[in-house]
């Protein structure tokens, strides 16, 4: 699962719509200015994203040292922002514009369109407390993870946003109106993430020049976050709501998200199709056993609990031995991916792991494989459950997934992108299901080229990975708008997709958390090998695998329909 944290979100930097809309033409180099001020105008929106993409100053103002604003003024700059860019891509029709431009388009449109249905509908801001709790973690751990400056200015930048935290979470308190009690929940769980972050990670490593400014500073953040804690426990909590998009609202988000062209119903009727055939190969892999019974003998070889990140690190070696030695995807040079566990103020959607990608403008600071560990106060049934389904076979398919060749291997593509605006664009506002299938579809492609010898442990774990691909899109689908109970996810996932059930909890809380990212997996999946497949025809005997994937990922996130047309345009 790649991490999304970069997203535009409000900020405090005043932008004129106005001006942004003056002198626009439908020549290209134009359009890829109109491209350039819609990306940094966006990241200035949300200096915490900013930091993470790199962008640390806009207009003279350094936003390493401010945190988003979520007051009533910065909502409403946002929806003048959204609006008024809106406006002027009416500028530039597509009539006018080349292939790649128009690919550019259609992102712009799409994440307009996304932050006006929140900023109009869905008001994440009014309803989501993790939306201020994860934004307070990643405002610090950026500055502290990422070496864009010398130490001591990047604690400066820290303790500028430390100030700003209670402002923030007074913010936050006349803003939030009720919560879903699991949105509560983990708030509160991931709240405790960032204490620790303040008060011993960050605290432990402080340059000896600023400690008593960092001692009095994050002293007032603290309490201000203690007191957020009573706030989400007491008063908010007396205001449970429901966390169901509902049928109308997820369709309009669906489509914007997923960007295929399909209804929620059509794709829901293909997972479940794909379900059965999928459960259909499993059996004769298995026969004369179960598939129960052959996925519980895959479960019991798996790593201990403290050699859990060595083996992950083994298994990046490993692949990328492999990946190499078949030529598969031409690899980028350089080392820039490292190792390590999940954030704790992440936790609550990452319960396995993830990647966050090295920051679009500065891509020599590497990317991280986070690998979640499993905590040393669970009792040993409940480790074991997660040791079971990341057992060896199922922690080679997560690294091939987050790491080799699966998301860094597509974001290091992305980083290679001309021009500047079309390279930002594509990064932080690209395609979901362009990210996520291209990961799936490198598991796939690995146990089909032969990865460990062929053995068959992994293309059974293949296949158990694809029955959760295929129950993610159901689980979305039907639990944001069909009604499904808490235990009818779980059936789906423990007795049908054959999940362990610490699997099973930790997703079902994710799919309370999100809505519309779980099916990416799957849509995914699928318009990468259609999209193989066109190209395929069309190049004819000049088709060659690994050609195939520098083109495509030299493309960027774009909408898979849309790569479709890119790569036959430049053919």
């Amino acid at each position: 699962m790649r991490s999304w944290l970069c997203k535009a979100a409000v900020g405090g930097l005043a932008l004129s719509a106005m001006a942004m809309m003056e002198g626009c033409a439908a020549r290209p180099s134009e359009f890829q200015g109109a491209v350039e001020d819609f990306v940094d105008s966006s990241l200035a929106l949300s200096p915490v994203s900013a930091t993470q993409a790199g962008y640390h100053v806009h207009q003279g103002v350094r936003l390493d040292r401010r945190l988003d604003d979520f007051s009533d003024a910065g909502i409403d700059q946002q929806r003048q922002f959204f609006e008024g860019f809106r406006s002027r891509l009416e500028s530039f029709p597509e009539s006018k514009l080349n292939t790649e431009d128009r690919a550019d388009r259609r992102i712009m449109e799409d994440q307009i369109s996304l932050a006006l249905l929140d900023l109009e509908t869905t008001q994440s801001w009014r309803h989501n407390p993790t939306l201020y709790v994860e934004l307070i973690g990643n405002a610090m751990f950026a500055p502290y993870s990422l070496n864009y400056a010398p130490k001591a200015r990047r604690y400066r930048d820290i303790i500028a946003r430390l100030k700003a935290v209670p402002a923030l979470l007074a913010q936050a308190k006349a803003n939030l109106v009720d919560a879903p009690e699991v949105w509560n929940r983990v708030a509160q769980e991931e709240l405790d993430g960032d204490i620790g972050l303040i008060d011993r990670t960050l605290r432990a490593d402080v340059p000896p020049e600023l400690g008593i400014e960092y001692e009095k500073t994050s002293g007032a953040a603290l309490e201000a976050l203690r007191d957020f804690h009573s706030y989400l426990s007491g008063p908010l909590a007396a205001k449970p709501s429901d966390w169901r998009l509902g049928p109308e609202v997820y369709a309009k988000k669906f489509a914007l998200a997923i960007a295929n062209g399909e209804t929620p119903a059509q794709t829901l009727a293909d997972a479940e199709a794909e379900m059965e055939r999928i459960r259909g190969e499993m059996a004769r892999m298995a026969a004369p056993k179960t598939i129960k019974e052959a996925l519980d003998e895959i479960a019991q070889q798996h790593p201990k609990r403290e050699d859990y990140f060595k083996e992950a690190k083994r298994d990046l070696e490993r692949a990328t031995q492999f990946v190499e030695a078949r030529g598969l995807v031409p690899l980028p040079s350089g080392e820039t991916l490292r190792v390590i566990p999940t954030p704790v103020f992440m936790r609550g959607i990452y319960g396995v792991g993830g990647f966050n990608p090295a920051p679009a403008l500065e891509p020599s600071l590497g990317g991280f494989y986070w690998i979640t560990p499993i905590p040393a106060d669970w009792p040993a049934d409940r480790a074991e459950s997660k040791l079971r389904e990341y057992n060896n076979y199922g922690l080679e398919h997560l690294t091939i997934h987050e790491a080799m060749p699966g998301h860094w291997v597509q974001f290091e593509y992305a980083n290679r992108i001309e021009p500047r605006g079309r390279r930002l664009l594509r990064a932080l506002f690209g395609s979901g299901p362009y990210v996520e299938g291209w990961a799936v579809y490198t598991q796939q492609l690995l146990t089909e080229q032969g990865y460990l010898d062929g053995e068959p442990g992994l293309k059974m774990t293949f296949y158990k990975q694809m029955l959760r691909v295929v129950a993610n899109t159901i689980l979305d689908i039907r639990l944001q708008t069909m009604g499904m109970t808490d235990d009818q996810a779980l059936d789906l996932m423990i007795n049908q997709t054959y999940q362990e059930r610490e699997e099973a909890v930790a997703k079902l809380q994710r799919a309370q958390l999100s809505s519309c990212q779980l099916p990416t997996y799957f849509a995914g999946w699928r318009g990468w090998l259609h999209v193989r497949s066109d190209d395929e025809k069309r190049m004819g005997p000049r088709f060659h695998l690994a050609d195939f994937h520098r083109r495509a990922l030299n493309e960027g996130a774009a909408p898979l329909p849309v790569l479709n047309g890119l790569l036959a345009a430049h053919e």
